[in-house]
């Protein structure tokens, strides 16, 4: 009897881990698709015709794969392809540049040094980002159009060089970093400077890895910012392919617009695919220490 009922339990534990396991994938694999459709229909259709396209009742795989669709529109008379792609990179490389230099003697300073009211300084920082960034657009704005900058590069790059965020990041890492190290580098002559370039950050770089993926992906994908201080080529290529290949009838040729949106969305996949473990190394590094 006692036997029995031990295979019992056995039996319905392992049942219900089977049940559970069947539910959790399920959802995931549900979830997965609703994430993966959209790209899906996204690369079908930048290889479809301009009839297919066109068809009353959508096909699920192209009928006859048109690879010269890719060559087209980023080629297309009209398009500045190539000019908003020179520009999101521009912007991307520079506003991450910038975000870096600030973010790590901020985080330092917040970290390491000893000054009057770092303490509520600090937190008067964090307390931003309860702010939503729309309420600082109209700010932000008059203050650009004062320094003569729309529709210039300036525009786009110094606004976002300072993230509360990823000065929030980067200093719970450098609170992790002993403070013996700090003492032994001063005792031995070691200037504050010095000590953040050549200890402090080499040991954060898993952090700093994630900081710049994460920037060159929000500069890649920044929409409505952009699209308020700037017009014609100095548009990004979020921007620009909006209204890129919409003639003056407002048709637009979606297997050519679905072909530059691939283009234009591969770098950043590619990205995330191939180094996402540092982004979460680097996030899990950062801790919760205060």
């Amino acid at each position: 009897m006692i036997g029995d009922s031990i295979s019992e339990v056995i039996r319905r534990e392992k049942t219900l881990k089977i049940i559970k396991y069947v539910l959790t994938y399920s959802f995931l694999t549900l979830v997965a698709i609703f994430i993966i459709a959209p790209f899906y229909w996204m690369i079908i259709t930048s290889l479809k015709s301009t009839e297919e396209v066109n068809l009353p009742d959508p096909t699920y795989f192209p009928r006859k794969i048109i690879w010269s669709n890719y060559r087209v529109s980023m080629t297309m008379t009209g398009t500045y392809f190539g000019r908003y792609m020179i520009n999101t990179i521009i912007v991307g490389v520079f506003s991450t540049i910038g975000t870096l230099i600030t973010t790590v003697l901020s985080a330092f300073a917040f970290a390491r040094l000893h000054f009057k009211g770092r303490d509520i300084l600090f937190t008067i920082f964090l307390a931003t980002m309860m702010i939503p960034g729309e309420m600082m657009v109209i700010t932000n704005y008059i203050t650009v159009s004062r320094l003569g900058w729309i529709n210039t590069y300036q525009a786009m790059i110094v606004p976002f060089w300072v993230s509360v965020f990823y000065i929030y990041l980067l200093r719970q890492n450098f609170k992790q970093i002993p403070n013996e190290l700090y003492y032994a580098a001063k005792v031995d002559g070691t200037g504050d400077f010095q000590y953040l370039l050549k200890i402090m950050v080499p040991i954060a770089m898993p952090t700093l890895i994630t900081i710049t993926i994460l920037k060159l992906m929000g500069a890649w994908n920044s929409y409505v910012w952009p699209n308020l201080v700037t017009e014609g080529k100095m548009r990004l290529i979020t921007n620009g392919l909006r209204t890129a290949f919409t003639d003056d009838q407002g048709r637009s040729p979606y297997n050519l617009q679905m072909a530059a949106t691939t283009v234009v969305t591969a770098p950043l996949l590619l990205i995330f695919i191939f180094l996402r473990k540092y982004i979460m190394r680097g996030v899990s590094r950062s801790g919760i220490k205060g």
